[in-house]
């Protein structure tokens, strides 16, 4: 099979040739340039700065000869501009803190404040605040809290709308242009398209604004889900218009070259607990994911792709009835998430997207043997009449040992013979 057949037979919930894998496509199950630095070296690839991809996580590219190398089914096909509001293009050099020389986008500006901590800037623009914030001794930014005071007689839901616009006809082009030429690969494609995210933390604080309006502090945010539903509502609301009319455009320009879409990332579970009840999801989320998800498959070839961190076992049956058929990270770690559990109860209808492989402690801390044992044990849960795509929990961490790396996708080949 081809990654695309491959990764197809898997969403269909058939058992492919083989397990598919994914590293590098998407924000949630990529590597830390470290990682694919190391990689690189690992498997005598040309020597050359690895390119920042996702500037928020710091993750590395994975360029093809490594994607060949690692066996990757799957490939991006990321939004036209990231995190910070910037494209990813006329690349410069960076040495990070870390002394790793790297390849940034050209709007990649950085200041150090005081205290040593790396400062980066929306847009690029140096003339306004910073939006991210590298720590001394971090290896990625922490979105800077820019909450104005909150004035409840002046709230307006267009404060926290502002962000979201339907796709221009040259970001549509940008589209057809980057689907052309990865369907040429011969690997499924993923995409999102922007204004579907529905409170995704990541996004709240607007790292890519210069002067965000709005709820925009995160411990506010999550207030506002109880104590101003009105206000979520109706942001919600036109936040999923907008997200429809993008999904529109870009299925208009791509069509069935890509296989699948990130529409949210919004964590609704703990390590141990969740955000909020099943209730409030119910009452607050569902509707909109319901109403995106139903435009999705009505109307194209798509499967749509949740991520959330967390203990959300109960969340599996309200995210189905929601129209996913995607999760993302699969934490089999926090309370509730057995692997055995979810893949008996949910597996044929969901497809876990990750799951491999702990990337809190077995990963980084493990040896490469307890690698090499979790990675063959979920393999044979998670496997079993496809459902499954590999991937670590959540992205490969800075500075994991190569090893263990290399424990984990020799189990991985180990158990496709």
């Amino acid at each position: 099979m081809t990654g695309k057949e491959r990764i197809r037979t898997a969403l269909s919930h058939k058992q492919p040739d083989k397990i598919p894998v994914d590293f590098g496509a998407t924000a949630v199950s990529g590597m830390h340039v470290t990682a694919v630095a190391e990689l690189r070296d690992h498997f005598g690839l040309e020597k050359r700065p690895v390119k920042v991809c996702e500037p928020f996580q710091m993750l590395g590219e994975v360029e093809p000869d490594l994607q060949d190398a690692l066996g990757v089914d799957v490939v991006p096909l990321f939004s036209p501009s990231n995190l910070f509001g910037f494209r990813n293009e006329n690349w410069k050099e960076f040495k990070a803190p870390w002394g790793q020389q790297l390849l940034v986008p050209g709007k990649f500006n950085t200041t150090v404040d005081a205290n040593g901590d790396l400062l980066l800037y929306p847009e690029g623009d140096m003339t306004v605040g910073a939006s991210g914030r590298m720590p001394v001794g971090g290896f990625f930014f922490d979105a800077i809290n820019r909450q104005k005071p909150i004035d409840e007689d002046k709230l307006n839901p267009e404060d926290n709308l502002e962000e979201f616009k339907v796709l221009s006809d040259e970001e549509v082009a940008y589209y057809k242009r980057e689907a052309e030429r990865l369907s040429k690969t011969g690997k499924a494609v993923v995409t999102s398209v922007g204004a579907t995210a529905m409170g995704d933390i990541a996004l709240v604080t607007a790292p890519w604004l210069k002067n965000p309006k709005g709820i925009r502090d995160v411990e506010e945010w999550y207030v506002s889900t109880i104590a101003r539903q009105d206000y979520i509502h109706k942001v919600f609301e036109k936040e999923s218009e907008i997200g429809i009319e993008n999904l529109k455009r870009v299925y208009a320009a791509v069509g069935e070259m890509v296989d699948a879409v990130f529409i949210c990332g919004t964590d609704f579970g703990t390590q141990i607990s969740s955000f909020c009840s099943v209730e409030t999801f119910n009452e607050l989320y569902a509707p909109y994911y319901k109403k995106m998800n139903d435009w999705v498959h009505k109307n194209t070839g798509w499967k749509t792709f949740k991520h959330s961190c967390g203990a959300i076992e109960k969340f599996m049956n309200p995210l189905i009835e929601s129209g996913f058929d995607i999760i993302n990270p699969v934490q089999c770690s926090a309370t509730g998430m057995d692997p055995e559990h979810l893949k008996k109860e949910y597996g044929s209808k969901l497809t876990f997207w990750g799951g491999g492989v702990n990337t809190q402690h077995t990963l980084p801390f493990g040896m490469p043997m307890a690698v090499r044992e979790e990675v063959l044990k979920r393999c044979e849960i998670f496997s079993w009449s496809g459902g499954f795509v590999f991937n670590s929990i959540h992205n490969v961490q800075a500075n994991t040992p190569v090893e263990n790396i290399i424990a984990m996708l020799n189990a991985i080949k180990e158990f496709n013979g």
